[in-house]
């Protein structure tokens, strides 16, 4: 009598509970964390090697910034970089083998998206940066004018591709002036030294050192030349594990912000380096002409950002790389990076440009400056 009656009691108790049990299981099983994390790259090192460079997400791998953070959680996190590139990477995510990409480039995010694939951009993986166009050593080209009807590598697809139509565009040519071929880094280098190929976009330095290549024509942070990589999560991830997401941008905004500092710039080129898809004197002699490092490493979506994603989505329909319209709308998802930049009060850091890529709003001093 006495176990009935205590069953009796405990059953209308449990009910009254209820209302409070139930939203507090269904959190956690929104909550449940993975046990894993899918991360990819649009890229790999010399050779397939599974290392990238260049960005503060190539830092955070290098540094196993992200392995560090969610290692007391069991989580696992699975690397993975594409020879392939950008367009690699769609394939992946298409797939369901990939969580979140590392700084995926202009035109193949915006092909992914236009052909279906569903994520969210959470950061912006860099911005600006130099562009190069480079013959090979013997090449008596001084201008692309004197490369036409001749063969232009460009690894196609990628952002790579818009870059050197861009560089067309600019000095009044289109694509149907050369013989463009695609190429991969590697290959290209190798073209270049045994003359396949009579000119491309590719930082020259260390092919300049070999006398390999040489450069013909530089444009300087041109905004608009380059634009910016993008970091992104997988909708359904997303919306699965927003916690999980959180900690991942405020991580990347901690390493962004290391990567930012003056004392580190040689440390992080030497490490860049190893993927060997660009030399350490490239990553020098590229980057010595950015005083504040937090020119280019950025992860702000600000205005310049938006405006680059518009202006590419434009440009990838002029050149007809694209069938279908893409829009930004419901696309960006700025709040995980708002609070990253609030619980690590860094909202006035980084500087912010406008749609033109002009300073907007100046950045913090930094220290050393003050």
């Amino acid at each position: 009598m006495q176990r009935r009656s205590f069953a009796a009691a405990l059953v209308p108790a449990l009910l009254a509970l209820s209302p409070f049990i139930a939203p507090a299981v269904q959190a956690q099983t929104t909550e449940a964390a993975p046990q894993v994390i899918r991360i990819s790259f649009p890229g790999a090192g010399t050779a397939g090697r599974p290392l990238s460079g260049g960005s503060y997400p190539a830092s955070a791998h290098l540094f196993k910034e992200i392995d560090d953070e969610f290692k007391n959680d069991g989580i696992k996190i699975e690397w993975k970089f594409f020879p392939g590139a950008g367009p690699a990477l769609n394939e992946s995510f298409a797939n369901g083998l990939t969580d979140v990409a590392f700084g995926h480039g202009d035109l193949p995010l915006i092909v992914g998206r236009s052909t279906g694939l569903r994520h969210k951009i959470v950061l912006s993986s860099g911005r600006f940066g130099s562009s190069y166009f480079v013959v090979p050593a013997g090449s008596t080209a001084r201008s692309l004018a004197d490369l036409k009807g001749k063969r232009l590598a460009t690894f196609k697809g990628t952002a790579g591709q818009l870059t050197l139509y861009r560089w067309l565009d600019k000095y009044g040519f289109t694509d149907k002036d050369f013989r463009i071929v695609s190429l991969d880094n590697d290959s290209t280098k190798a073209a270049l030294a045994t003359g396949d190929i009579d000119g491309t976009n590719i930082t020259p330095f260390d092919l300049q050192a070999r006398g390999i290549a040489k450069s013909i024509l530089e444009v300087r942070d041109d905004p608009k030349i380059t634009r910016p990589g993008t970091v992104w999560v997988g909708e359904e991830f997303e919306k699965k594990y927003p916690q999980i997401v959180q900690r991942l941008v405020t991580r990347l905004v901690k390493v962004a912000y290391w990567s930012t500092q003056e004392a580190n710039r040689e440390k992080e080129f030497q490490a860049w380096a190893t993927s060997g898809s660009q030399a350490y004197i490239d990553y020098k002699k590229d980057w010595e002409s950015v005083p504040d490092l937090r020119t280019r490493i950025n992860p702000l979506l600000d205005e310049y950002y938006v405006a680059s994603i518009t202006n590419s989505i434009e440009e990838a329909k002029r050149f007809k790389l694209i069938r279908k319209d893409v829009s930004l709308e419901g696309w960006l998802e700025p709040r995980y990076l708002n609070q990253a930049l609030k619980e690590l009060k860094l909202e006035d850091y980084w500087p912010q440009y406008d749609a033109d890529g002009k300073l907007k709003a100046a950045p913090r001093k930094l220290a050393s400056a003050q």
